[in-house]
């Protein structure tokens, strides 16, 4: 069965409250004209952001068992994109999915930590698993914490340069993804970038962030999601890393402005129809 549109293999979170996960990521990738099906890792009551103790369920075989249908179904997916994981056993189960899935584009996003540490609920197993996960994914999108998990070199706050840039984009690549993309990453010019890399074309960038005085959840979600639409649209990774720079940019500064409570996430449904026009005009800078 194929589609006149690219179908998405979603597997994340399920938070009922709160935009992160598969909350932004179905409203995201759906308006940018992609089938999304969503394979919850597990369902909560509401994301862990702040919103205090969640009711939450586990879905541990339901990635392998989802697959099998899928494949009786003779469903062929464009692309796998991951997400958080509360089990290495699910993990696990996504792999033998890859084994059957050799031609999808594999997508990671290694949720593992933010601010120089590690999640609370990550146990050295788990993050094995998410880093082992990493090496086979095509793109990986961490952010500046989980990119020295990764590359297993202790955390650094300080602003990189452009050499130390490209060096920390190369050591990621060469886990096993051809395209890498670093989030949230200060610089030496005291401006924060999202920074990535194409192997494929050996091409290094960078895209400036403003800077806005607050932390949302799921914003990372979004990025990711918005990336994830324009690469199967057949964007280059610099423009649809530049497209979804500036749609978190819009969204985070629009509900700054409202001063909502920041536990809530960022008020993104007004703006999905820009996902549809053209939010990247090349200001994206070698790196």
């Amino acid at each position: 069965m194929k589609f006149n549109v690219p179908i998405v293999a979603a597997i994340h979170s399920l938070p009922s409250f709160g935009r992160s996960a598969l909350s932004v990521i179905v409203p995201v990738l759906s308006s940018m004209g992609t089938q999304v099906c969503p394979i919850p890792t597990s369902v909560l009551s509401s994301h862990t952001g702040g919103l205090g103790d969640v009711v939450k369920i586990d879905l541990e075989n339901y990635i392998v068992d989802s697959f099998d249908k899928y494949k009786e179904l003779g469903i062929d997916f464009d692309c796998i994109f991951s997400g958080y994981f509360g089990r290495k056993e699910q993990i696990d189960n996504l792999i033998e999915v890859y084994k059957q899935n050799p031609n999808c584009f594999k997508v990671v996003d290694p949720v593992m930590g933010d601010h120089g540490k590690t999640y609370r609920f990550f146990t050295d197993e788990l993050i094995c698993a998410v880093k082992n996960l990493a090496t086979k994914a095509d793109l990986i999108t961490p952010n500046l914490t989980e990119s020295y998990i990764l590359i297993n070199e202790p955390f650094n706050p300080v602003g990189l340069d452009r050499a130390e840039a490209k060096k920390m984009l190369i050591k990621l690549s060469s886990l096993g993804p051809e395209k890498v993309i670093v989030t949230g990453v200060p610089m030496s010019d005291n401006h924060l970038y999202n920074i990535g890399y194409d192997r494929s074309n050996n091409t290094f960038f960078k895209v400036k962030c403003s800077y806005v005085p607050v932390s949302y959840p799921g914003t990372g979600d979004i990025f990711s999601s918005v990336v994830v639409g324009e690469v199967l649209k057949g964007t280059s990774l610099a423009l649809s890393v530049e497209t979804a720079t500036r749609f978190c940019e819009l969204s985070v500064k629009s509900t700054f402005s409202y001063n909502t409570d920041t536990r809530f996430g960022v008020i993104f449904e007004p703006y999905l129809s820009s996902l549809s026009g053209n939010l990247s005009n090349g200001s994206y800078e070698l790196l």
